[in-house]
This record gives structure tokens, sequence and C-alpha cells, in this order.
């Protein structure tokens, strides 16, 4: 059973759950700005007595966006645990259902029951992280274009060099997650024979692969770190030197800058989530005829 089946089976839920997700991520996205509008607000009726600046206006508006977030993600988190739970259920038992008829040995259909784990998985954190990424990289770039379009462009640019770095993670990825699967199915194949000679031998057998996997998983941080600094920099100089922003709009820039430079935090374990999904449907796909 492949990612895509149980997409399609369960769409209407899962549908209904990113939804959730979608408008945490949107509220989120948006809040810096509203947030800084609400700061220069605050600032020109406290620090310019003269000035009757309105700022309960703005402080509703942000008020409410920051609810519109938590709402999201109380809803999200909460719809989350009922839906994915159930999918796993239904996932698991037809694996080893279709299994059966394949004439798999029991230990190979539990092995492959859970690892159907992985589906769940990757649509109840993953999903979410992806999309928080895409909002988070796309949406601060679109925000921080209004500020000042040459923000904006030096955060684009780097995206180039983000996505190579990824490709070649991938890449070297794959072939250990494999390894680490194939140790997975073998683990319960001698636990069915009673043969614990080897037990030791599989959980060292997947140090080697998991070690790779963490070598690349921290190059690939590394060199992206090291780019996102040169980011920082060139930014700061643009709101502080050049442009001359308000206190406001230098909040929601540096907002927007964090929030762009954190989202690729999720990218070496999204990358490597990915890779085990894709891996998996490779292996179970034979498995079910829908």
């Amino acid at each position: 059973m492949t990612i895509q089946q149980i997409v399609r089976i369960y769409k209407v839920q899962i549908f209904i759950v990113i939804s959730f997700v979608v408008l945490e991520n949107a509220a989120w996205i948006i809040e810096p700005t509203y947030f800084g509008r609400l700061l220069d607000a605050l600032i020109d009726r406290f620090y310019d007595h003269e000035n009757k600046v309105n700022y309960i206006a703005p402080l509703l508006i942000w008020a409410g966006i920051y609810l519109l977030n938590v709402l999201g993600g109380t809803l999200s988190r909460y719809s989350g645990g009922l839906v994915y739970s159930k999918i796993y259920a239904k996932v698991a038992s037809r694996v080893i259902t279709t299994s059966e008829q394949q004439g798999y040995p029991a230990s190979q259909m539990l092995a492959r029951a859970e690892m159907a784990k992985d589906y769940v998985t990757f649509l109840k954190d993953r999903i979410p992280e992806v999309i928080w990424q895409l909002s988070a990289t796309f949406g601060a770039i679109i925000a921080m274009f209004f500020y000042d379009w040459r923000i904006a462009a030096v955060c684009l640019f780097v995206i180039l060099p983000i996505a190579f770095v990824n490709n070649i993670y991938r890449k070297n990825v794959l072939k250990y997650q494999t390894q680490i699967n194939d140790s997975r199915e073998n683990l319960y194949r001698h636990l069915t024979h009673s043969n614990m000679g080897p037990i030791h031998d599989f959980y060292f057998s997947m140090v080697k692969p998991q070690a790779k996997i963490a070598k690349w998983n921290s190059v690939d941080y590394g060199l992206i770190k090291v780019m996102l600094l040169f980011i920082f920099i060139v930014v700061l100089f643009i709101c502080v030197d050049v442009d001359n922003f308000t206190t406001g709009k230098v909040y929601a820039v540096v907002a927007y800058l964090w929030t762009f430079i954190s989202s690729t935090d999720y990218i070496p374990s999204l990358m490597e989530s990915t890779i085990s999904v894709r891996e998996l449907n490779g292996r179970l796909k034979e498995d079910t005829n829908l």
C-alpha cells in the first residue's frame, strides 16, 4: 500500500486536518506585519503626547490574527490525533491481510505493518512541516518584498544553492534508508524462528547506515546555515543603514528573516522522511491492488 493510495482513500479526513494547519501557518506568517504596525502605533501614541494615534484598532487586529493562529494549531493537533490513529489501524490491518494473501511469512507481515507507521508519521508530522516550510520560506519572501524588494531578492537567490545541497543529500541518503528498512524486516524473521543469535548483529547493522545519514544531515545543515549567515548580514544592513525603517518595520523584517532562516532547520529531517516513504512505497506497492 503506497502513500498515494492512503491519501486517495482518506482524502476528506486528511484535507480537514491540513486545512487547520494552513490556517495556523497563514495567521503566523502575517502576524509580524500587524504586530509591527501595533508597535509603531504604540510608540507614536506614548512618546508623542500631542499626536492622538489610535492604537486600539491595530491591537484588536493583531490579537484576532494571533487567536486565529491558536485556533488553527489547536484544531489541527486535536483532529490529527483522531484521524491519523484510525488511519494507521486500518492501514496496518490491510497490509497484514494483503501480505497474508501474497504468502509472506508472519515475521515479514508484522515488519511491514510496523513500517507502515512511517506513512502515518509522514502524514501527521511531516506534511504539516512541509506546509510550514513552504509558507515560512515563500510567505516570508513575499512579505519582505513589500518592505524592500532587495531583501526578498537576497532570500530568493539563496534558495538555489540550498536546493542544490539538498539534492545531493537526497541522493546519498536513499541507499542508507534502504539498508535500515531491510534490517527492520530481518529482525522479525529472527524473532519468529527464535533465532536470538543474530539479534545483536541486527542492532549493530543499523548503526552504520544511521551514522552515514547523520553525517550527511550535519553537512547539509552546516552548509545551509553558513549560506544564511550571508543573508542575515545583508538584510540587516539594508534595514538599518539604507532604508531607515521605523521600529515596527525593523521588527517585522527581522521576524520574517528569522522565520525564513528557521524554516531551513526542517529540511534535513523532511528530506530523510520523504526518502523513507519513497523507499517504503517501492517495498509495499505490490502488496495492494486498489
